[in-house]
């Protein structure tokens, strides 16, 4: 082995070492997010995994609360005719007396 031919494989073992260096710390990078992404999500604050099922959720308590409110302005229109007749019938009581 020749002087100039220890330097050429000095030189693509140095080359080779920083190749493998910089895709180490390229792995290292993806398996940081990726375990934060799994910490985050087992921890309850990450978004949860079937977001359909929560958008048909949404769309179902939205016409709940379409419906629960029309129940609600029907009742009280019940309520305000109930006691116009309270009143009516008060006044006619307290006119008769």
């Amino acid at each position: 082995m020749s002087r100039a031919s220890l330097q050429a494989d000095l030189a693509n073992a140095q080359a080779r070492n920083t190749r493998l260096a910089a895709r180490i710390q390229q792995l290292e990078k993806r398996l940081s997010q990726a375990l934060g992404a799994q910490a985050w999500q087992e921890s309850g604050l990450g978004a949860p995994a079937d977001i359909d099922e929560l958008q048909r959720k949404i769309t179902r308590l939205e016409q709940q609360n379409v419906e629960l409110t029309a129940k609600l302005e029907e009742s009280r229109s019940d309520l305000d005719a109930a006691r116009e007749a309270n009143l009516d019938l008060t006044r006619a009581l307290s006119q008769r007396g």
